[in-house]
Formats: C-alpha cells, sequence, structure tokens
C-alpha cells in the first residue's frame, strides 16, 4: 500500500493501468553469472578508462538493477564475486584505478543486495584490521571520483570491528622512536569515523555504521564512549539546520548517536540518554525544513525513549494465538482451537516510577505524527508502537488515548495519516486492547472514506491508504469474537473503498485488506465470492469498479444499501465531475437492485440535493435523479407497470421542475437575447457586462472556462449577428484578446477545447479580427498535445463549411483537403508542413519558432 503525501489531482475517466509490476517478479535464478564472471575477469583490462570501462561499469548496473526485487537470488554468487573484486583489492601490485573500480562494483552489489548481508562476506580476522584501516587512511576525502572506495572500506572497517579481541594487543609497542609515540589503532579508528562524519558524500553513512559497531565495543566504551557522545553533543550544538555544512554535520552526527542507542547495550547508554535528549530538544529539529533531518530527530528521540524503559514484552497486551505456527497447527491437528487470549492483568511492577525523559518522548513522538513528510510519521508511528510496548497498561492506554485525538476534524490530513499509521502498529504489537476497539472502529471508518478538497484537487489518498493498512493488521492481529461486533461496518466499507475510491492504490490497498479479513477472520459476509470478483487486477479499472463490479456486490443484501447510501452522500457531490458521472451511472444499476429503497429513500434525498447552493453537488444530483428515474422507469416497463407504481406524485412533480429549470436557463438566455437584438444600447451593456466579467476573472478556471463554453453557445445561435455587419467590432476585439490572454501557456486540456470552440466562432466578424482567430487556430493545429491538434482541425474543417465566406471558393476545396486528410496526431515537424500551407492559403502569416531562452 502506498503511502504517498500527493494531493489527488484531476485525472481522466479511465486510468491506464501499467501492470508490468506484476510481473516483474519472474525470475527464478541468476541468469548472468556467466556473463558476469567474464565481466569481473576482464576488469584488469579495461580500468584504464575511456568508453569499455563504462560500458561494463554500465553492463554490470544493468544486470544487477534486475534483480532488485529479488535481491536474494543473488545469495548463492555472491562469495565468488567479492572474492574476484577483493583479489583485486588486496593484490599490491593492482594499480588506483583499478582498485577503484573493483570499488565501484562492490558498491553496485552491495546497493542491490543490502550491506548488512552483503558485508558478513567481508574478511574480518585479525589480520584483516590493519590492513583495511591502512587504505581507508591513504584515501583522499576530497576525490569525489571515488568515494565508492571510501564507503565501501569504511563499511569492511566496521566488520573488522567485531573481532572479539581487546584492540590493544594489536598496538604492540606504540614507542617506536625514543619519544615518538604511534597513534594506538583504536584512537586511529575513532579519528577517521569522527573526520567521515562530517563529509558531504554517501560516506558519511558507512561512518555511521562503523562508529556504531565500534564505541559499542566491551573495550573502546570504557575509554572512548563518554567522549565520542561530547564530541557529538558539541557538533550538534555548534551546528544549524540553516546551513548546508550544518545539515551534513547534522545528518552525520544524529544517524551516529542512533544507530549507537540502537546497537549499544542499555546500561552503558543510560547514563547519557538524558543528556543526549536535551541536547536534541535544543537542535529544534521540527523546525527545519529538512525531512532527513526530521527523520533522523524522531529516529534518535525513541531509541532514547527505549534506552529510558527496560526492555521487556508488556504482559498486559492481547495475545493471539502462540508465537509458533508450529505450535498453531498442531492445536488444529489435535482438534483444539488456536489460544486464546490471555487474561489482562497488571504488570508485574506497575507501580514502577516511569523515568521522566518518557513523557517527554512520547509527546515528541506524538508531533511526529503530524509532521508534514510521510517518512518522518511512519518512524514515529513506529516508535509510538515500540513505546508501549514497554509501558505500564495505563499509560500506554493514555498514549492510544492521544493517537485517536489525531482524528479530529481540525487535524490536517497529515495527522489522520500519522495517526492511521500508528493504530496499525499498536494493533499490530497487541497494544491496542479490545476494549478500545469501539473508538478505533469509529475513526478508521471515517478514515476509510476521508477526502478533503483543496484548490482544484483534494488531499486524503494517503490517509485512506492508511487506514485499509489499519484494516489489514487488525485481521491479523485480533481473534473472530473481538472483532465479530465490528464485521458489518468493516466489510462494508472495505468493499466501498475497493469498488467506489477514486485512486487505484486506495482501491487495491482496500481489496487486500478485504482479502486479509476473508482468510484470517472468516466472517466477511460472501467473502470468497466477492473476492474473485474483486480482486487485485480487477479494481484497478475505474468505470469497471463502478458500473460492473458494484452491480455483482450489491446482489448480496449485506452491501446493497451501504453502497448506495455511500453513493449519494460521499459521490454525488465529489469534487471530480468524473466521479459524479460515475456515480449517477453506479446509482441506475444499482437502483434495479434495490428499486424500492430507491424510490422511497434515495430519490427523495436526490430531490431535495438539486437545491444545494453546492454547484458539484446541484449537478451530481440532477444527474442521478434522471439516472435513478429512468432505471425505475425500465424496471416498471418490464413489469408492464406505470412508472408511478415506484414513484409518488412528489417525485413526479419534482423531477418536472428540474426540467423546467434547465430547459429555462438555457433558453431564457437565448430569448432575453433574440429580445433585445433591436436595442443596441442594452445589446451593447449586455456585451460590455460579459467581457467585464471574463476580465475580472482572467485565468480563474473555476469561471473561465464556463464562461468559454457560454460564449460558444451564444456565438453559435447568433445572439450577437448584429455585430459581424461592422468590421473590427470593439466587442469583438476585446473578446479575441481575452481569449488569446486566457489560453496562452495552458495545459488545461477543457480550457483549451473551448477555447478552439469560441476561436472558430469568431471567425464570423470580418477584418483583423477574422485574420487573428485563424492565426490562433492555425497556432493551435501545432499544439504540443495530439489530442487539441486534431480537434482544432475538425472543427476548422465543420467552420469553414459552415461560414463559407471566411475562404475563398478558389481555395476551399484544398484547405478542407488538408485539414480532412492530415494526421494532425502525427510528429510535429510533419503536421507543420502543413499547417504552414493551411496559412498560406488562408492569408494569415506563418506563425515562426520562438528559440528557448538561453539555447545555442
Amino acid at each position: 500500500m502506498a503511502l504517498s503525501d500527493e494531493p489527488a489531482a484531476g485525472g481522466p475517466e479511465e486510468e491506464a493501468e501499467d501492470e508490468t509490476l506484476a510481473f516483474g517478479a519472474a525470475l527464478e535464478a541468476f541468469g548472468e553469472s556467466a556473463e558476469t564472471r567474464a565481466l569481473l575477469g576482464r576488469l584488469r583490462e579495461v580500468h584504464g578508462g575511456g568508453a569499455e570501462r563504462e560500458v561494463a561499469l554500465e553492463r554490470f548496473r544493468v544486470i544487477m538493477d534486475k534483480y532488485q526485487e529479488q535481491p536474494h537470488l543473488l545469495d548463492p554468487h555472491l562469495e565468488w564475486m567479492m572474492n574476484l573484486l577483493l583479489d583485486i583489492v588486496q593484490d599490491q601490485t593492482s594499480p588506483a584505478s583499478l582498485v577503484h573500480l573493483a570499488f565501484k562494483f562492490l558498491y553496485i552489489i552491495t546497493k542491490v543486495r543490502g550491506y548488512k548481508t552483503f558485508l558478513r562476506l567481508f574478511p574480518h580476522e585479525v589480520a584483516d584490521v590493519e590492513p583495511v584501516l591502512d587504505l581507508v587512511t591513504i584515501q583522499n576525502p576530497k576525490d569525489h571520483e571515488a568515494w565508492e572506495t571510501r564507503y565501501m572500506l569504511l563499511l569492511w572497517l566496521s566488520v573488522t570491528c567485531l573481532i572479539p579481541f581487546d584492540f590493544s594487543r594489536l598496538d604492540g609497542n606504540l614507542l617506536t622512536q625514543p619519544g615518538q609515540a604511534r597513534m594506538s589503532i583504536m584512537d586511529r579508528i575513532l579519528q577517521i569515523a569522527e573526520s567521515y562524519l562530517i563529509v558531504s558524500d554517501k560516506a558519511r553513512d558507512a561512518a555511521a555504521v562503523l562508529v556504531s559497531r565500534f564505541i559499542t565495543r566491551p573495550d573502546v566504551k570504557q575509554s572512548k564512549m563518554a567522549e565520542f557522545l561530547d564530541w557529538s553533543l558539541c557538533n550538534l550544538a555548534r551546528s544549524s539546520f540553516q546551513t548546508m555544512q550544518g545539515v551534513i554535520t547534522m545528518d552525520g552526527t544524529l544517524q551516529a548517536l542512533a544507530q549507537i542507542f540502537k546497537h549499544g547495550k542499555r546500561e552503558d547508554c543510560l547514563p547519557y540518554a538524558a543528556t543526549v535528549l536535551r541536547c536534541l530538544d535544543g537542535c529544534r529539529l521540527p523546525e527545519s525544513n529538512q525531512t532527513l533531518l526530521r527523520k533522523l530527530g524522531v529516529k534518535l528521540v525513541q531509541r532514547l525513549g527505549l534506552t529510558f524503559l527496560k526492555p521487556k514484552v508488556a504482559a498486559w497486551r492481547y495475545q493471539r494465538g502462540c508465537r509458533s505456527l508450529a505450535a498453531n497447527l498442531q492445536l488444529l491437528t489435535q482438534g483444539q482451537s488456536e489460544q486464546k487470549p490471555l487474561i489482562l492483568t497488571e504488570d508485574d511492577d506497575e507501580d514502577d516510577d516511569v523515568p521522566e525523559g518518557v513523557e517527554r518522548v512520547i509527546e515528541q513522538l506524538l508531533v511526529g505524527l503530524k509532521d508534514k513528510d510521510t517518512v518522518v510519521r511512519w518512524s514515529a508511528a513506529k516508535g509510538i508502537g515500540r513505546m508501549a510496548g514497554r509501558l505500564p497498561r495505563a499509560l500506554a492506554d493514555d498514549v492510544v488515548g492521544s493517537v485517536l485525538d489525531c482524528f479530529s476534524f481540525q487535524e490536517t490530513d497529515k495527522a489522520w495519516h500519522g495517526g492511521c499509521l500508528a493504530l496499525a502498529e499498536l494493533g499490530r504489537r497487541g497494544l491496542l486492547l479490545p476494549s478500545r476497539l469501539v473508538d478505533v472502529v469509529a475513526v478508521i471508518l471515517k478514515a476509510l472514506t476521508y477526502d478533503e478538497k483543496r484548490g482544484a484537487c483534494s488531499v486524503g489518498t494517503n490517509v485512506r491508504d492508511a487506514a485499509c493498512y489499519v484494516c489489514w493488521a487488525f485481521a491479523r492481529a485480533y481473534e473472530p469474537q473481538e472483532l465479530k461486533p465490528f464485521v458489518t461496518a468493516i466489510s462494508s466499507a472495505l468493499v466501498i473503498a475497493a469498488v467506489f475510491d477514486r485512486d487505484i492504490n486506495c482501491r487495491r490497498a482496500a481489496s487486500a485488506a478485504f482479502q486479509e479479513n476473508v482468510g484470517r477472520q472468516g466472517t466477511f459476509p460472501h467473502g470468497i465470492d466477492i473476492l474473485t470478483t474483486a480482486d487485485y487486477f480487477a479494481v484497478g479499472n475505474r468505470s469497471n469498479c463502478f458500473l460492473v463490479i458494484s452491480v455483482f456486490i450489491a446482489g448480496f443484501p449485506e452491501y446493497t444499501q451501504p453502497m448506495i447510501d455511500h453513493l449519494v452522500t460521499m459521490k454525488i457531490s465529489h469534487w471530480d465531475g468524473v466521479i459524479r458521472e460515475l456515480a449517477a451511472r453506479a446509482l441506475h444499476n444499482l437502483a434495479q437492485q434495490a428499486p424500492e429503497f430507491s424510490a422511497t429513500q434515495v430519490f427523495p434525498r436526490l430531490l431535495s440535493m438539486t437545491l444545494s447552493p453546492d454547484l458539484h453537488m446541484r449537478h451530481g444530483s440532477i444527474l442521478a435523479c434522471a439516472e435513478v428515474a429512468y432505471a425505475l422507469y425500465k424496471l416498471a416497463a418490464q413489469e408492464n407497470r406505470p412508472v408511478t407504481d415506484h414513484l409518488d406524485e412528489q417525485a413526479v412533480q419534482g423531477l418536472k421542475q428540474i426540467h423546467q429549470q434547465i430547459r429555462h436557463s438555457t433558453q431564457s438566455l437565448f430569448e432575453y437575447m433574440k429580445g433585445i437584438q433591436s436595442d443596441p444600447q442594452a445589446l451593447g451593456s449586455f456585451s460590455g457586462t460579459l467581457l467585464q466579467i471574463f476580465e475580472d476573472n482572467l485565468l480563474n478556471e473555476r469561471v473561465s472556462v464556463p464562461l468559454l463554453k457560454t460564449l460558444d453557445h451564444v456565438l453559435t445561435h447568433g445572439c450577437f449577428d448584429i455585430f459581424t455587419t461592422e468590421e473590427d467590432h470593439p466587442f469583438a476585439v476585446k473578446l479575441l484578446a481575452l481569449c488569446k490572454k486566457e489560453i496562452k501557456n495552458s495545459k488545461d486540456i477543457q480550457k483549451l477545447l473551448s477555447g478552439i470552440a469560441v476561436f472558430c466562432e469568431m471567425v464570423q466578424f470580418p477584418g483583423d479580427v477574422r485574420r487573428q482567430a485563424l492565426l490562433q487556430l492555425c497556432l493551435l493545429l501545432c499544439h504540443r498535445f495530439p489530442l487539441i491538434r486534431k480537434t482544432t482541425a475538425s472543427q476548422v474543417y465543420e467552420t469553414l463549411l459552415t461560414y463559407s465566406d471566411v475562404v475563398g471558393a478558389d481555395v476551399l476545396d484544398e484547405v478542407v483537403t488538408v485539414l480532412s486528410d492530415t494526421a494532425w496526431d502525427a510528429e510535429l515537424a510533419v503536421v507543420r508542413e502543413q499547417r504552414n500551407r493551411l496559412c498560406d492559403l488562408l492569408g494569415v502569416p506563418r506563425p515562426q519558432l520562438v528559440p528557448q531562452p538561453g539555447a545555442c
């Protein structure tokens, strides 16, 4: 399930779904073994530089990238690949360029397989410590071409730090000459680690790994941990996230601290935790605009919180079944049910004082749940789950209550998303007790339909997706009897999301959550039947979901009314016009499944919605009234009954009133315009008002696009024919200028299509206005969008046949032939040639290509 932060922009009705990812996991083994062996064997020949070296690197990247989704297929081959490359590195005769190339290849493998798996294969005997340390020492941190070498060497050095011998044994006699001492290996490693924590390349990440493994060693922590932590906190205190170098320094330092408090023993880290937390508070990381710094801050905060609390498994947590799959299977074979949840008891140490810093940590994690970036919220959610698992029951319940506060309608979509992630983490860890399910399920049902309009788009996709994740986690966490009271509500909500959600990610997430509940709970009504129809691939097509799958699911009475209610409540007034139209058509189909409910409950609601001041609601409800009425009419006709058997007199009168309003809203305007044709003053006043509205709302899509459509209608119906008798009438001149400004550089398809229609109608006006309108149409014939080019050609063709005086009779046949025979969706170079030919025939200047700024 995706956790994206992007808003849901308007899109086409049909989604072109790329299903290649579904077939991406078809590899069964590492098929390029022989080629890779040959490639690595030729490194000594191609390392000198030039094309051969780049070809070898690029080919290896291509081979490795094929296994990004299945990196485990490389495991049987990692050892021989590493040995071939390390032979080059450890060969004293290898030139520096060859060594760097070998490390580039090692880095590519590490990037695909992950350093944690790959590092275990590096040599890490006692004899390897000094050679690797010497290799790192001779590297130039400013050599930007060899950063892979430094990255891999630091990781290699971190592995050698795991040797079970005191580093002092490797130092020997540090006094090489009287009065001159060598630096100990321990000091050399620490010096290297600190120097690379503040570099600007990826070696900084490796240095953090090195520090965590080095500082937490038994022989190092006694003498170096306090010194290093003091150095780190001083770095943090001196650095500012307002400068680039400050960001780099804070990044490396925070990574190192987070790794140390993750891998270090609690008793070693606890004495320093409070000091680090105070320093972290002083850094004011939540105010930074650097996502990575805020994420690392949250990660370090939760590690400090876990250090404050004793590591334990909460005795009060909810448990479903046994931890062992074998134990569960054994119970089933013996005819016993799964282990029932343990009786909730108070912790043995319930009365233990909770350390002072814990409250501050939890407070910061709760703030992190509302962060503007997903990665920060996700890290905070995991921190909430880990912390709650070590808290007493009462305090953990307070944390759950604070998380539920994120679901206030005064909160942003970010808080709702973070809250969903936290609830999922708490639930899957057994920290969300059944007594809380009433409150939790209520907010999750709201989150499944969360959709807030923001300008021309909406936010809430990530909230709905995360709510599906919560439902998925609950299916795995709870016994069926615990969720039984909520089955009807959850199953209906997931079905509705899987079928009627605007975004494909949410539909697929809901389908996956529904499937998990069917498999693990076994209580969802008609679960298997629905899954076979609404599977991962089937819900990929939005129209198919609204118009086909919904009909099948509505055949089960448990889902019929909730689906219809959702369409009426949420989708009929949706901000996306395509969704409103699909919802109306879906109501047409579902009305035949529940005719009585549609006639007695739904139709009166729709009639009342047609009077709403909200334009979207009025539009959707009028469409829905028409579709539902038509569905009931067809049903009555099939039964040889009058439609009034379904629709009462009040409903029929409501339909008549809607019909009159729609008819009069269009006809009354045209009738008024015809009535003032003989009154120049009234016509001038109306045209001036129309132009003033256009000018006042220029580039305001909410007004300008409907206004362009209105202008098309009034021009088509001849409402301004009296102006066409005058060459370059002021109304036409100003209207043309406003239309040109409105569509200039626009990428809005609807606006461009409306503009094309207006320009076509403006060729009625003689003089320069006609020439300028034709020039604009010729420009649109070479628009970047093929749809605009094709539509322009089609409408110009119809216009020239309608207004025959626009083009001379001697060239009309040739003009319409060019318009009809040219493939306007072809390459622009081909289209431009035909467009220029049209310009010559129409007597307008050929448009000239304007060079891009800065182009040579």
